[in-house]
């Protein structure tokens, strides 16, 4: 009787291979659009790279798992039994990252759910959007900059050099020390390329200096 129950339940899943190849071909198109999205356009320093490898992955894992228990009660109760057993280690450090790993899963859910016009729209629409969002915002930083004494940095010839590649410049702190100097700018600055390219030029120019940028984000009161 029990395996008559199972052959019954098998027999009402309505499962359609044709339907699961597009909707695993529009997520790996959609994750992978989502992927040069966040490293264009993030506003993450480090990690972007990284971090977006996941994006098909996820996409494309819910797709699966939706697209098969979509059609079967049971099945969608052993998912939740499944899940409640699933502990993520690895803690999200910004919330722009957890906005992209929904982002996944939303593609993921829509696809699997056979709504293929409805997601791509949505998904398209979304990119769009924050992609001038993100134009519109300028990335505010502390940078720290420290020298030997013995080098005789000019700070004119240094503050001219961050002006090439940021927005504003503003000198917050200065401290001389027996040996060393530091200086302290608050800096906007318009994207990550600017950055590494701001990087490039302090390496360049003043061999010598020590770099350090701090997101003032992860300063608190400020």
């Amino acid at each position: 009787m029990f395996i008559l129950d199972i052959f019954s339940l098998q027999q009402n899943i309505d499962f359609s291979l044709r339907s699961l190849t597009i909707s695993l071909l529009l997520g790996t198109l959609l994750s992978l659009a989502l992927k040069i999205h966040y490293q264009r356009f993030g506003m993450s320093l480090s990690n972007r790279v990284a971090f977006s490898k996941v994006f098909v992955f996820i996409t494309l894992t819910t797709t699966l798992i939706i697209s098969i228990v979509k059609s079967s009660i049971a099945l969608s109760l052993g998912l939740v039994g499944a899940l409640s057993i699933v502990r993520f280690r690895t803690p999200i450090k910004e919330p722009e990252e957890l906005a992209y790993l929904f982002m996944c899963i939303a593609v993921g859910l829509g696809l699997g759910a056979n709504q293929w016009l409805a997601t791509i729209v949505a998904t398209t629409i979304i990119l769009i959007v924050t992609i001038r969002w993100k134009r519109s915002e300028d990335q505010s930083l502390f940078l720290s900059l420290d020298w030997e004494k013995s080098h005789n940095i000019d700070l004119d010839q240094l503050q001219n050099c961050l002006l090439k590649f940021i927005c504003d410049c503003d000198l917050r702190r200065f401290d001389s020390r027996d040996e060393r100097e530091e200086v302290i700018y608050y800096i906007n600055i318009a994207n990550s390329d600017n950055l590494l390219s701001l990087i490039q030029k302090l390496k360049t120019d003043f061999p010598q200096i020590g770099i350090s940028f701090l997101d003032k984000t992860t300063i608190p009161g400020v």
